[in-house]
């Protein structure tokens, strides 16, 4: 597909760059032969306006990519719905209109997958938003993450300003939270697999049914993404980012110990939440746009599995 907006010495802004999806993106960015530019909280606060609003206007980037976001898992949604709300809105908000004021013409708005209906079609459309209720555990996310979309919409539809969407599935990889409080599953599997394995547990415990589906995608595939819609696409409506394929979480948890090492039982907390019975995005729309993921699962968990052991693990 041709380039719409090529990306040769042009001044890019990763927003959010510490974050697992910003820094992925940087990495992907260092061969564009772009000036990479980040903003970290010792420049400004994304959720003040007039800080975020002055930071742009000093930068002056000719893109933006937005992968600053307050995230986490279940638990963590289910427990600080404001803050989860209330950070989501300030960032979006302040970027967007900050990117307006300071001139930025092209600017990719990242959200989630938990954007869609809890039970939506599957796999999930893009026109499946806002056709049914939202997962009740992380709605006030998915409720900021829309409104974000939405405002990058609006602001192509009254200014005509290229700025679209991309919405990633459930993203792995270098970086990743494997805080057991507030991380997603994946990184949490990973963690409980190698704390049993070098605990000599027998037994590991895994939240719910293990039957809910999930789609995952490693977060450099998801960088990759990122660049070539920035480069390529320039729609009003969002676009999914994801492998295409999911698998339940109880086989996830099997692989997970397989690649760890750990040889004992995986048993089932029935008392916890399984969340969303599936989540599986259409790839349709990327994949017509000329892009498909390269990481197959299990060589992701692996390498992931080895960041974590080099940079989170204890000796």
């Amino acid at each position: 597909m041709s380039e719409f907006f090529s990306l040769k010495a042009k001044k890019i802004l990763v927003a959010g760059h510490r974050g697992m999806v910003g820094a992925a993106v940087v990495r992907r960015l260092a061969s564009e032969g772009c000036e990479i530019l980040t903003l970290g909280r010792d420049k400004a606060d994304l959720t003040r306006q007039a800080e975020t609003e002055a930071a742009l206007a000093d930068l002056k980037p000719d893109a933006i990519v937005m992968a600053a976001a307050k995230v986490g898992g279940i638990l963590a949604n289910d427990t600080y719905p404001a803050t989860f709300l209330y950070e989501n809105l300030a960032i979006e908000t302040n970027l967007i209109e900050g990117a307006r004021r300071a001139g930025v013409t092209r600017f990719l708005m990242l959200g989630s997958s938990c954007i869609y209906p809890k039970l939506a079609p599957q796999p999930i459309p893009e026109s499946a938003l806002l056709t049914g209720p939202l997962e009740p555990t992380n709605e006030w996310y998915a409720i900021a993450k829309i409104a974000g979309l939405k405002m990058a919409q609006a602001y192509r539809r009254q200014y005509g300003l290229s700025y679209i969407s991309a919405m990633p599935t459930n993203l792995y990889g270098p970086g990743d939270n494997f805080d057991l409080n507030s991380s997603h599953v994946m990184p949490a599997l990973i963690r409980k697999a190698h704390e049993a394995k070098m605990s000599g547990a027998k037994e590991i415990v895994m939240w719910g049914t293990g039957t809910p589906l999930r789609e995952f995608l490693h977060v450099d595939d998801c960088a990759d993404g990122i660049v070539h819609l920035l480069k390529t696409y320039d729609g009003d409506e969002h676009v999914n980012l994801g492998s295409g394929t999911d698998l339940p979480i109880g086989d996830l948890m099997q692989m997970i110990c397989e690649v760890v090492g750990f040889n004992g039982t995986i048993s089932k907390d029935l008392s916890k939440p399984d969340g969303t019975p599936r989540k599986l995005m259409s790839g349709d729309k990327i994949k017509s746009l000329g892009w498909q993921p390269k990481i197959a699962l299990r060589d992701g968990i692996a390498s992931t599995y080895q960041w974590f052991l080099q940079n989170v693990a204890q000796p």
